[in-house]
């Protein structure tokens, strides 16, 4: 009962001496916000003038704009066009798949209701897409991206996004011109709607700089306003990582991952804008902090010092830390005074009011982590309903949200309602991340046991193999897209502000990305540490 567990030293952090001492230059700064506030008042023309048509070239020009990273100076001109396009999208049957697609996909990541019925003219009497369409690449490309805004029941976009899939992977063995192979790769890769959006601004811009067709205006737009965002993170980063140095976590908690860079660059998918700053290392320090909870009960606490630890994180009190041994003293420090922060933070943005909910929550994220240990010590693996709702505490949603009310702009007490009120895209967005992770880090963390996974609570009461459960739970996180996907629809006629709900189906998109591949916090060198250097460290030649 009382064992230590053997503590697992983790890499060191990587990135430090890249970035802690970067230093801003504001005439480099300045001359790129010059250059975007020029060409933004070009690209605001382009806007106008394809307002006033509408047709597909409009629809293309908002997807790019879109793509580029660049619709965050133009909310207003392309919600108004939406408006229009969805007015009449449902009843244009003239369109081809690549436009109807476009157009779906289009609204429906804007939360507008579209009826998937307008691909029906691209099928037979079977239900089955035209064999015409097989090597229509753009086409295909089309419809495979907005087979991914699906929501459930929609068995035309189940069937489209198999033949999509199967077409596209039977055109990488083909002659396809390089641009077109680049998009297909990419695509069948990461689909646009479920990747990081900083992350798929970055690879298209690559993308549309090979592309025949593109517009140097919007390239050249898209660069500048790259590398001006890069210089942007590169400064918070640089921040954040001396404000962690005074922490000395390396050398007084060295179970604990160290991992600032890599959960910035997961914290770049909640808000990539420039006006978000506040978001982003919010988020940053509340998930350090959890992954310093999260190591102190899984690498390094016996069950007494848990229950410990737990009883005095309960009682949030300074007070009573001379009854932990050092390396738990040092953990509840830590936690203090990022809380601090908090609350220094909420002080100045008048959201006081809003710091309780998130002391409850890391209250709460703590007693699981205690309870998973508990049942890791006695051996035993819970069943599914039990380890499921402790598991979606684990999963740092509600901390994370709880902690990122007092930076949200207008705060009200409505909002605050609604984020407790455990509304389902909140719980799916926290069940989606549970199953990411779980997925990636399973093998790990069963074969070490020092932790327990969904896929071991299926093996044991479901009498499956590792390969029959992993199947499932991978069918199980393409349903939870797709209830994201409509919780996110039906969000919009919510009340709930549009930059909340946002911000739970970006967290998803983030842990997508983060776990792709593997466990990608704990293991960061082969798969993140590319896409980390791609976003983070190299600047787009102009």
């Amino acid at each position: 009962m009382n064992s230590r567990p053997l503590v697992d030293i983790y890499s060191h952090n990587m990135w430090t001496h890249i970035f802690s001492t970067f230093s801003l230059d504001n005439q480099e700064q300045n001359n790129y916000a010059q250059g975007i506030e020029e060409m933004k008042k070009k690209v605001k023309i382009m806007l106008g003038a394809a307002s006033s048509t509408l047709d597909k070239n409009s629809i293309i020009l908002i997807d790019t704009i879109e793509r580029l990273g660049l619709a965050y100076h133009f909310e207003t001109e392309i919600e108004e066009m939406l408006q229009q396009i969805h007015n009449f999208h449902a009843n244009n049957r003239d369109d081809d798949l690549f436009t109807v697609a476009l157009g779906f996909r289009m609204l429906r990541q804007h939360q507008y209701h579209v009826s998937s019925s307008v691909f029906e003219k691209f099928t037979d009497k079977d239900k089955k897409f035209l064999k015409s369409l097989s090597n229509d690449v753009e086409g295909l490309l089309s419809l495979y991206e907005a087979a991914n805004v699906q929501i459930s029941g929609e068995e035309i976009l189940d069937e489209g996004l198999v033949f999509a899939v199967n077409n596209l992977k039977r055109m990488l063995h083909e002659e396809l011109e390089s641009s077109a192979l680049h998009k297909v790769n990419q695509a069948l890769e990461q689909p646009l709607h479920k990747g990081m959006p900083v992350l798929q601004s970055r690879r298209y811009i690559s993308i549309y700089q090979k592309d025949h067709k593109r517009d140097e205006l919007l390239l050249t737009f898209a660069k500048f306003n790259f590398n001006y965002l890069q210089n942007l993170y590169k400064n918070e980063l640089s921040q954040l990582l001396r404000w962690w140095k005074d922490f000395e976590v390396e050398s007084k908690l060295p179970f604990v991952r160290d991992r600032v860079t890599e959960i910035y660059f997961w914290s770049m998918a909640f808000r990539f804008e420039p006006q978000y700053s506040i978001v982003r290392l919010a988020i940053t320090k509340c998930m350090q902090m959890m992954t310093i909870m999260d190591d102190t009960y899984d690498n390094y606490a016996t069950v007494k010092e848990a229950n410990l630890f737990t009883r005095i994180l309960e009682r949030w009190d300074m007070d009573e830390i001379d009854q932990l041994p050092d390396c738990l003293k040092v953990s509840y420090q830590i936690i203090m005074r990022i809380n601090q922060d908090f609350e220094r933070e909420a002080v100045e943005n008048g959201t006081s009011f809003a710091l309780p909910y998130f002391k409850d929550k890391v209250i709460q994220f703590g007693r699981a982590y205690n309870q998973e240990l508990k049942w890791l010590t006695e051996k035993r693996i819970p069943s599914y309903e039990d380890y499921l709702p402790n598991s979606v505490t684990t999963s740092g949603t509600h901390v994370i949200f709880t902690a990122l009310l007092p930076s949200m702009e207008s705060l009200t007490k409505e909002t605050i309602d609604w984020v407790l009120s455990d509304p389902k895209i909140l719980v799916s967005t926290a069940k989606m991340v549970r199953l990411l992770n779980d997925l990636a880090s399973h093998e790990r963390e069963s074969k070490g046991g020092d932790a327990i996974t969904l896929v071991d609570c299926r093996m044991k009461y479901q009498g499956l193999s590792k390969e029959e459960i992993l199947s499932k739970l991978s069918k199980e996180v393409e349903d939870g897209w797709k209830d994201l996907n409509n919780e996110w629809v039906l969000a919009r006629t919510s009340g709930v502000p549009k930059n909340v709900v946002e911000q739970l189906l970006n967290f998803t998109r983030g842990t997508q990305v983060i776990y792709k591949k593997n466990d990608g916090i704990t293991y960061p060198q082969e798969f993140l540490a590319p896409l980390i250097i791609t976003l983070l460290r190299d600047p787009i030649h102009i």
